[in-house]
């Protein structure tokens, strides 16, 4: 009977189910904690970049050391991303519309597919807003959708940063349309490209719209047919907040009166609006992560309404934030010895992107492209450093096999956007939101990659 239940349930599994059961397990099993894997990636780049590019060990921990605090601005950032949109999801008028909005699905996969459509969107948007959106979204239905697997809702909303290179706040086609690019892409580019020839393109719109529609439908096929493969999450498990003690009026300390005064949080975000509508008159649409830390701050101490409320929200957000702070560095690190070059200018990121030129046809280099860039940003985690890692390369190249220049940059921005679904160091932000380590998602993320590598190389190449 037992032998006849077993058979039965693999047959609902099916291939697919096998293989993303396969590619969880294996993550479980053997990736390790999110810094170990930085550690590992550091000594790992290091012995290549010493062997391949015939440089000391000294040169390259000089390279390791002098770029560790090269990433100091963008980890506060990150940090400030982090904990204010925390802050922002737990004022009690923002709590009410994630209520709202975890109340329209009703089953496990249609919350799996609520949470990659709206991470996408929000991610296509402004990448820093879609990576906290999607992972408070995630815990909220978490509470209220029985039998859905936690690890899986946690992917799905990471999923949605796959789209953000292709969208408006994406820094390679922003880059490109900013002009001053001769010495960036090594004479190749002399002008900017407009983002109607980058975002805006035929082909970078068709796999954004592939992307958005079919993600959530993967996803959701994911979800595990078997009870026993479902791991659920305790609701409980978020309701870390302390219990504010409150005082009577009357018992009050003038320090007191002002602590939970609401005239201060009035007062700054009438000084920050004023700010942020300014800016958006004169700058226009222009979203990037200050602009969109100042709306999540401001609009986190409004809502908060007394300094006293905002700083226990505050206390409460800034526990997560350990593993960007002790992170991050060891990045900057790798991306200092993946750049670093020897007399001649050579650098291991430098070469990864020559070996996939030599390899490349007319009609195979924007998908080689996008595949050296994917390669590169495993180990150099960040559009502005990979854009100016492979742009003197990948730019010259492209133009010398008559590929346009958006095309070619596109193919780079896709690629550094592509391996972040098993890369843990963008998902660091929402593994803090949701109490997971990198393990317990980058299973999920293993299958998201080997579909949208595929959707992506046939878009670039025949689109």
């Amino acid at each position: 009977m037992e032998q006849s239940n077993s058979i039965e349930q693999n047959r609902k599994i099916g291939i697919f189910g096998k293989f993303t059961q396969i590619c969880v397990s294996l993550m479980q099993k053997y990736l390790p904690d999110a810094f170990l894997f930085a550690a590992i990636l550091t000594f790992i780049v290091f012995i290549m970049a010493t062997t391949l590019t015939k440089q000391s060990p000294l040169a390259m921990a000089n390279f390791w050391g002098n770029g560790v605090w090269s990433l100091l601005a963008f980890s506060m950032q990150m940090v400030v991303v982090l904990v204010s949109g925390h802050t922002l999801a737990t004022a009690p008028f923002f709590k009410k519309i994630l209520n709202k909005l975890s109340d329209i699905p009703k089953n496990p996969r249609q919350s799996i597919m609520a949470v990659t459509l709206v991470s996408s969107v929000a991610c296509i948007l402004n990448w820093g807003f879609g990576l906290v959106i999607g992972a408070i979204y995630a815990k909220e239905l978490a509470k209220k959708i029985k039998g859905v697997d936690y690890r899986l809702l946690i992917a799905s909303a990471y999923s949605g940063f796959l789209l953000w290179h292709g969208g408006i706040s994406g820094s390679i086609p922003l880059t490109l349309a900013s002009g001053n690019l001769e010495k960036a892409t090594a004479g190749a580019l002399s002008s900017g490209i407009s983002t109607s020839e980058t975002i805006f393109s035929s082909f970078n719109l068709s796999i954004l719209a592939i992307l958005l529609i079919t993600m959530p439908i993967l996803n959701a096929a994911m979800h595990p047919k078997n009870k026993n493969d479902i791991v659920t999450v305790d609701p409980t498990l978020f309701d870390n907040e302390e219990p504010q003690q409150q005082l009577s009026r009357e018992n009050m300390t003038p320090a007191d009166k002002m602590e939970n005064s609401s005239i201060i949080n009035i007062l700054i975000g009438i000084l920050g609006y004023v700010y942020i509508i300014n800016y958006f008159v004169t700058k226009g649409f222009d979203l990037n992560l200050n602009i969109v830390n100042l709306i999540f701050l401001v609009t986190a101490i409004v809502l908060h309404k007394t300094p006293k409320n905002l700083l226990n929200a505050i206390s409460n957000a800034t526990k997560g934030a350990s593993g960007i702070i002790l992170q991050f560095p060891f990045y900057a690190g790798i991306m200092g010895m993946m750049t670093g070059a020897n007399i001649e200018g050579v650098s291991l990121a430098g070469l990864i992107s020559e070996w996939f030129i030599s390899m490349s046809g007319q009609l195979s280099f924007p998908a080689l492209s996008f595949l050296s860039a994917g390669i590169v940003n495993f180990f150099v985690p960040s559009g502005g450093g990979q854009w100016a890692v492979q742009a003197p390369i990948m730019m010259p190249a492209g133009k010398e096999l008559g590929i346009s220049a958006a095309r070619t940059g596109m193919a780079i921005a896709w690629g550094d956007a592509w391996t972040n679904m098993i890369q843990p160091f963008w998902a660091l932000p929402a593994l803090a939101i949701a109490k997971l380590g990198a393990k317990d998602v980058m299973g999920y993320g293993i299958v998201i990659l080997l579909y949208s590598g595929i959707i992506i190389t046939l878009s670039l190449t025949f689109l």
